[in-house]
């Protein structure tokens, strides 16, 4: 039988590695691999065999070195199994820094816990972990996994680099698979890598990366996996959980999804029925409709967590949520396309990832992707999407977790993918009016009207869920500018039509001014002080983004002590640049009195490692002058 070359490289790069992995616990760490890193890996393999479609052999060989305590994360030797995934072995071996056997770690000594978190209700995925405490640092442990599963439509992402302050000695893949699977890859981030290709067949993909130095995390970075090295797989012909798969793209996947997942997922009892067509009466508007039952899944049901079998991806019957009351997002969304199939109004079963950062579906590469479900209900030319999870969230309101990032809405005729809706700057807005006394010794008294939409209406909404010891840290934290605050009366309301949060608060503190001989020093932005320091981050790598702009405006009347006179006021100040825009405006009034006017616009966008000095400097003007004070002298 004739071997090919690149066979031939294939076959020698996985015994060599083989061969050498109890090596590295007697090599010392160079001093390059060192900096910047809590744990080196010095050789972590991965070696996929896929048999069939349903049928799938994955081993795990990782050797790293822990240099201190922050590296223990690093270590990273666990492994997720269920009834269709069974681990064949599992073992690990840690050494200390001189090479000498420490422990050997076999199955029984690894800690056997479910996956379910404290919201899961059910669950039967669980997973072997090890738990060890280490004497002294450095110390090393050789993991070794190995697992069988008959679910090949998850085939793991290949990431050479898996976090930071992390570096790598070597890290590699190797895939072999039948040729008539379908299978395809995608490889990301290579450029500025020692990466080599060691083989690409019909049958087998392998990878060897060497090198990689620890990467330190750097404000306003995209996420990880958009920044680092990775290869993501996958097959036209999979298996999910006990169910075959044929796709090749999105809109076939979303065909098959809704023909072999979805469909009899949507009965529902005929007194539910009922009960939701008289809650809508005569109303014809899709949306209005779509409105009411969106209240009535948010009233009647609430969120956990069920992977039990095909749970991860297939949702419950929406007729065992509608009896039981409760469901994850997979259910909830599913339900609520029920009741809305009950009174005439279609919509769309959704996935994505949901996360505070914007992460979006890989559009050029099907894979079978995304954590997290929602519901798209057409609205004419555009889209609503419904948050079924949240018992509190207004119709449509996605801000800060499931906002602008492509989504793969599955309809019956087959997948797309469509971005979901675009906060734009000026509508994450907070408005704020209110005023405070100076009194003739300092003290300070105020009351303010803070109003919030869009993406801060999520943020600031939620204060007013907090127990009152956490509301006084929470206001604390918000005005740290204030010594010695003290709560007053505190009022919400919350405009879920409008998508509004009101804030009316008031407060006190002793010494706000500072007295010095015959005058009071007092800063004038009392109440929305900017909180966004920009560290300095020298010889920068990373683009960085604003991923979410925003518009403060601040008007608040300030009365002085009629003892004393203004010595010195602030001059107006006006900023603006690519990045955004900043005003202020002091306009002095009878009476002692002045109005404080102040607007910040911070425009959204992506933007290069260069300019990334422009917006501290930017910010560090917004800082500098948010901080500007008045002195007062008596008469």
């Amino acid at each position: 039988m004739k071997l090919t070359f690149s066979g031939l490289f294939f076959f020698l790069l996985v015994n060599l590695c083989s061969a050498q992995k109890t090596d590295f616990v007697f090599t010392p760490v160079s001093d390059s691999l060192k900096e910047n890193a809590n744990a080196v890996v010095r050789l972590n393999q991965l070696d996929i065999n896929i048999v069939s479609q349903r049928d799938m052999n994955i081993k795990t060989q990782r050797v790293i070195t822990v240099l201190n305590e922050k590296g223990l994360a690093e270590i990273d030797a666990y492994q997720h199994y269920d009834k269709r995934t069974t681990i064949k072995n599992i073992e690990a071996t840690v050494y200390d820094s001189s090479g000498k056997e420490i422990k050997k770690i076999r199955r029984k000594d690894f800690t056997d816990q479910s996956s379910a978190g404290g919201s899961t209700l059910f669950s039967d995925n669980r997973y072997l972990y090890l738990n060890y405490t280490p004497i002294s640092y450095p110390f090393t442990v050789i993991f070794n996994c190995e697992i069988q599963t008959s679910t090949t439509a998850f085939i793991p992402v290949w990431y050479p680099l898996s976090g930071y302050f992390l570096s790598v000695e070597k890290s590699v893949l190797n895939v072999t698979y039948p040729n008539a699977l379908g299978f395809k890859k995608k490889e990301s981030q290579f450029s500025n890598f020692n990466i080599k290709k060691a083989s690409d067949t019909d049958t087998k993909l392998s990878y060897l990366a060497t090198n990689i130095l620890a990467q330190k995390p750097e404000d306003y970075s995209p996420v990880f996996k958009d920044l680092y090295p990775k290869v993501a797989m996958s097959l036209e012909y999979f298996n999910l959980e006990g169910i075959d798969g044929n796709a090749k793209d999105w809109k076939e996947y979303g065909k098959w999804f809704s023909d072999k997942i979805l469909t009899g997922t949507t009965n529902l009892p005929e007194e539910t029925k009922t009960k939701i067509k008289a809650l809508v009466g005569n109303e014809t508007d899709p949306v209005k409709k779509a409105k009411i039952v969106y209240q009535f899944v948010q009233e009647k049901s609430r969120y956990v967590s069920i992977k039990v079998g095909i749970g991860g991806w297939k949702p419950m019957l929406a007729s065992d949520v509608d009896r039981l009351g409760y469901g994850d997002c997979k259910a909830l969304s599913n339900y609520t396309r029920a009741l809305l199939d009950a009174v005439g109004v279609p919509s769309y079963y959704t996935e994505l990832y949901g996360d505070s950062n914007l992460m979006d579906i890989d559009e050029d590469f099907f894979s079978i992707q995304g954590n997290h479900a929602i519901l798209c209900v057409p609205d004419k030319d555009k889209y609503v999407f419904l948050e079924c999870t949240s018992q509190d969230d207004p119709f449509g309101y996605q801000a800060n977790f499931t906002d602008n990032r492509k989504v793969i809405v599955i309809k019956p005729d087959g997948g797309e993918i469509i971005r979901t809706k675009i906060y734009n700057p000026l509508e994450n807005s907070q408005s704020s009016k209110g005023s405070y006394i100076i009194d003739d010794k300092g003290h300070f008294s105020g009351q303010v009207n803070i109003m919030s939409e869009g993406s801060q209406y999520g943020t600031r909404e939620r204060v007013q869920k907090l127990q009152p010891t956490e509301k006084e840290s929470h206001y604390k934290e918000y005005w740290n500018n204030i010594n010695n605050l003290k709560l007053g009366k505190i009022t919400f309301t919350n405009n879920k039509e409008n998508i509004q949060f009101t804030e009316d608060v008031q407060i006190s503190a002793i010494d706000y001014g500072k007295l010095t001989g015959n005058k009071i020093i007092f800063t004038v932005d009392a109440f929305n002080q900017s909180s966004g320091n920009v560290k300095r981050i020298r010889n920068r790598k990373n683009p960085f983004q604003i991923q979410r702009g925003y518009l403060d405006t601040d008007e608040i009347e300030i009365n002085l002590p009629t003892s004393f006179a203004i010595e010195f006021l602030p001059s107006n100040f006006e900023l603006k640049g690519k990045f955004g825009e900043y005003k202020t405006e002091i306009i002095k009034k009878e009476n002692n009195k002045l109005t404080y006017k102040r607007s910040i616009f911070i425009n959204k966008g992506n933007y290069s490692n260069k300019e990334f000095d422009e917006y501290r400097l930017f910010m560090e003007q917004v800082s500098k002058n948010d901080n500007a004070k008045i002195i007062l002298t008596k008469n």
